[in-house]
């Protein structure tokens, strides 16, 4: 089974002869080496690349192991370059398994005419770091588990099924070769214990794992929710009676985040037009990962369909935020008072923004007017949309605002700007 990833091989193929190291990085298992190996490959040879030219290794497989001395690639490494002329790419695929990876890597990125390219799995590869390590001459491309279309382009189901499928089991591509829902759920139940936590464990010496695992379970019961370190230190105390400083929580958070296990939207006033620090909300890059880990409870449908209607516009390319709106309701007491309104995502790429509502039902006219509340309260010309979990074909309602169901969002590319 061959799932194309279009958008990365775009970035691989745009990146061909510039001087900097291409460093593929994601979440585990979302297929880094299959990119590599197997369509990057393919897409030169298709190009008329000799096979001599395409010098490959996994420093994971036992017959490479000699080769993750350094002292041992390099000159095996100069030679096999030396037996092929015109333009050689190399493809290095585990590469934190070779001793002082980064300084062999500049050095062959110095020589006429080679073209490098990496992937990697430890905590520098796998950093909001990357450039730094291969001092300013690395080009990250970020890998995402697959999209919602690119799942259903192997699906064998109809939309609603698979729908169902990837909000419960993901978009790891291994997922797809596994047809028991027993099956599924062990493969991820084993990934997160055995790969992710434990990797993150050892990799970072965490000296209270117990606290970490405690932590993602409570990050995994409240995805799209409001997130303070310094209350959830509280919640720690009094509800676990385990002490936590609030600087010990942002630190696993940010190992989260580094293991691209989680990923942050921030939140902007966008009449202030500044953010705001705390508190701020996470989402899960995999959320067959997150529902394993919750083995497979709290299955709320509204929450899931938000995360992964983040989730598509991160793989679109789009910086996303929560977007906050001052506004006055007048309470009980017959008050104005000040509040804020929330909108679930503000998205921007270059000179393109839209706000956009995750709304899984509307069944009556309140609440259509609670998720247009606060879309409307922004007058700056840029697109608004609802989307929702079923419903009518797109279209455009009485206030301008563009109403789309999930699955024409996450199957049209372009169904932002329908």
């Amino acid at each position: 089974m061959v799932i194309e990833r279009p958008q990365y091989m775009d970035k691989l193929i745009s990146g061909m002869g510039s001087d900097q190291v291409k460093v593929i990085t994601g979440i585990r298992r979302c297929g880094k080496s299959f990119l590599l190996f197997n369509l990057f490959k393919s897409y030169l040879l298709s190009q008329g690349v000799p096979e001599g030219n395409v010098i490959e290794m996994a420093f994971d497989k036992y017959r490479n192991k000699k080769y993750q001395d350094p002292e041992v690639f390099y000159p095996y490494m100069i030679e096999e370059l030396g037996k092929a002329k015109g333009k050689r790419y190399v493809l290095l695929d585990e590469v934190q398994l070779l001793g002082d990876f980064s300084e062999v890597l500049i050095d062959l990125i110095g020589m006429p005419d080679v073209d490098v390219y990496v992937t990697g799995s430890n905590a520098r590869l796998l950093s909001k770091d990357v450039v730094t390590e291969f001092r300013g001459r690395g080009q990250k491309v970020e890998m995402a588990p697959l999209s919602f279309s690119e799942f259903m382009s192997a699906y064998s189901g109809d939309k609603r099924e698979g729908y169902v499928d990837y909000a419960t089991y993901g978009g790891l591509p291994a997922i797809l070769s596994k047809k028991a829902p027993s099956d599924k759920a062990e493969y991820l139940r084993d990934l997160y214990d055995e790969l992710y936590l434990s990797d993150i464990i050892e990799r970072n010496d965490v000296r209270d794992p117990g606290n970490l695992e405690d932590l993602v379970d409570v990050l995994s019961s409240a995805i799209g929710s409001l997130v303070n370190p310094l209350k959830l230190s509280s919640t720690f105390k009094s509800e676990k009676r385990v002490t936590i400083a609030p600087e010990t929580i942002e630190r696993y958070i940010s190992l989260l985040e580094d293991a691209f296990l989680i990923r942050p939207a921030k939140r902007y006033d966008l009449k202030g037009r500044r953010y705001i620090g705390t508190p701020y909300k996470l989402y899960f890059s995999d959320l067959g990962l997150r529902n394993a880990r919750m083995n497979f409870r709290q299955m709320e449908e509204t929450h899931i369909m938000e995360n992964v209607i983040y989730n598509e516009l991160v793989a679109r390319g789009y910086g996303v935020d929560v977007g906050v709106v001052p506004s006055t309701s007048k309470g009980e007491d017959g008050k104005a008072h000040r509040v804020q309104l929330e909108i679930d995502f503000v998205c921007n790429k270059g000179s393109k923004r839209y706000y956009i509502q995750s709304a899984f039902a509307l069944p009556t006219a309140a609440k259509w007017e609670r998720e247009q509340r606060s879309l409307l309260k922004v007058d700056d010309g840029f697109k608004k949309i609802v989307v929702t979990k079923e419903g009518l074909e797109p279209h455009y309602n009485e206030n301008g605002i563009l109403v789309t169901n999930i699955y024409d969002f996450l199957l049209d590319k372009d169904s932002l700007d329908s």
